[in-house]
Parts: C-alpha cells; sequence; structure tokens
C-alpha cells in the first residue's frame, strides 16, 4: 500500500516536472527583437575558424552557439547603449553542409534564431583520429570528418530538462522525509 502510494507520488511529480519544463517561462517573453548576431566570413568552411559579432545586448559578456560551432564563442565587448557589440570566435564542426541558427545567451536570457551561420565550400577531407605512432610516417588510422560530428554531447535544453527531473525528484524525496517524521 505504501509503496503504491510512493510511486504515485514519484509519477505525478515527474509529470508535473515534464509539463513545466514545456511551458514558456520569462526567458521566453524577453524581447530578443534587438539582439543580432552575424558571423565572418559569412560562408563558412567546415573547420574555419569564425568570428561572431553580437548586437543588441546590454551586458558586456555573453555566449553564441549553434548546432554548426565546436564550442559556443565566448562573447565580451565594451560601449553603451545602442552602439554595444560584443564578439568573440569559434570553430565551425568539420564534415558539416547547410545553414544553422545561432542562439545568444546575453542579459540573462537565451535569443534563439537571431542569426545564421552558412557552411559548405570545404572539402570533407579525413582527419586522424589518433597521435600518429612514432615511425610509422602518418599512418593513423583515418576516419571521414562527418563520423566527427555526430559525437557532439548533449546540448542546453537536456541540461535543463535534466535539472528540472532532479529537482522533482529531490521534492518528492523531502515531502516523503516530512510525512515519515509526521508518522513517527
Amino acid at each position: 500500500m505504501r509503496i503504491c502510494s510512493l510511486a504515485v507520488r514519484g509519477a505525478g511529480a515527474l509529470a508535473l516536472a515534464g509539463a513545466l519544463a514545456g511551458v514558456p517561462g520569462g526567458a521566453v517573453a524577453h524581447d530578443q527583437s534587438q539582439v543580432r548576431a552575424e558571423v565572418s566570413p559569412e560562408a563558412a568552411a567546415p573547420g574555419e575558424q569564425v568570428e561572431v559579432r553580437v548586437s543588441g545586448c546590454r551586458g558586456t559578456t555573453g555566449s553564441a552557439g549553434s548546432g554548426a560551432f565546436t564550442k559556443d564563442a565566448e562573447l565580451t565587448g565594451s560601449g553603451s547603449g545602442s552602439g554595444k557589440t560584443l564578439a568573440g570566435s569559434t570553430r565551425v564542426k568539420a564534415g558539416l553542409t547547410g545553414t544553422y541558427e545561432i542562439t545568444v545567451i546575453c542579459d540573462g536570457h537565451p535569443h534563439q534564431g537571431v542569426g545564421t551561420v552558412r557552411v559548405g565550400g570545404g572539402q570533407d577531407r579525413a582527419t586522424p583520429q589518433a597521435p600518429v605512432r612514432a615511425g610509422g610516417g602518418g599512418t593513423a588510422h583515418l576516419q571521414p570528418t562527418a563520423a566527427v560530428a555526430e559525437e557532439a554531447g548533449p546540448g542546453t535544453r537536456h541540461a535543463v530538462v535534466g535539472l528540472v527531473l532532479a529537482g522533482a525528484a529531490a521534492v518528492a524525496v523531502a515531502l516523503r522525509s516530512v510525512r515519515r517524521h509526521r508518522s513517527d
């Protein structure tokens, strides 16, 4: 009886956490129409270093991410008012082609789809996947770079869902503990 009750409560907490994960919060309501991101060069080759410039943020730091980037570009800048520009650099993932959206995080809010990066024109070359063995003269096993791009880890959405589920589990444990102490 008690186990069934806990299972029902746990399922309810998980359902609540899942529902809260899909509800837009204050960050979505934030006015992102002023934030814009540009990438230089406009058409980047896979594996190429790119500069990201962002306008419309009030702070002096932020980050810009995209499915095309190997890691988020750390943005810094100076200036004041509407003339403020944040800038940073990152590298485009090897083995990609197409157009990818850019998400900027500044002023404590994510601004999704405020720019794009076009990837193409580069050759999909094989790259070494391990250090070259001494005396081998460059005989490391080669793997197409497209396979490397698929090894990206979880993104921000996965982290947020994980945190919400962990919070729901913590609340369920706390409630169980409080109820256990009351019954004693």
